[in-house]
């Protein structure tokens, strides 16, 4: 499971640091090499799946019935922006120049865990987002649909 937040700086090459705890994650090619999968998320950041988890997408995605313009749009942009990337051996990614454009990244970044996936959000607009959403938490059941557990 992806988790935790912490504040990147791009590099002069558009390379970012990916976390340990993200790093663990991930698998290795033949060669040793992490890997991972990018994608445009469906906020203004960029979904960074391991190898499994962007599988798992995927097969969510096969069992959908695309039978509308916008299904069969969403699918087809989905994996249009999304690329298998490598880490290098500082644990740095590049972040590819047609990816940083479309979701505004620019220098700083956040990442973000999110379950199944981390996510690279431009720092200014993380900061927005979660002051938009700072009571979010304060009403998760009923943001969950769950009724709280009575004793």
């Amino acid at each position: 499971m992806f988790f935790g937040e912490s504040a990147h700086a791009l590099d002069a090459k558009n390379r970012v640091f990916v976390p340990k705890r993200i790093q663990e994650l991930l698998t290795r090619t033949p060669e040793g090499n992490l890997v991972a999968f990018l994608t445009l998320g469906e906020d203004p950041c960029l979904y960074l799946f391991s190898e499994t988890g962007f599988k798992q997408a995927n097969e969510e995605l096969k069992t959908r019935i695309f039978t509308s313009d916008e299904q069969r749009a969403a699918k087809r942009m989905f994996f249009a922006n999304s690329q298998r990337v490598e880490l290098d051996s500082s644990g740095r990614v590049l972040i590819p120049e047609k990816l940083r454009r479309k979701v505004g990244i620019e220098k700083e970044v956040v990442m973000v865990g999110n379950d199944e996936r981390a996510e690279i959000w431009p720092a200014g607009v993380w900061e927005d987002y979660q002051e938009r959403n700072e009571g979010v938490l304060k009403k998760l059941n009923r943001v969950i649909g769950d009724k709280p557990a009575s004793n």
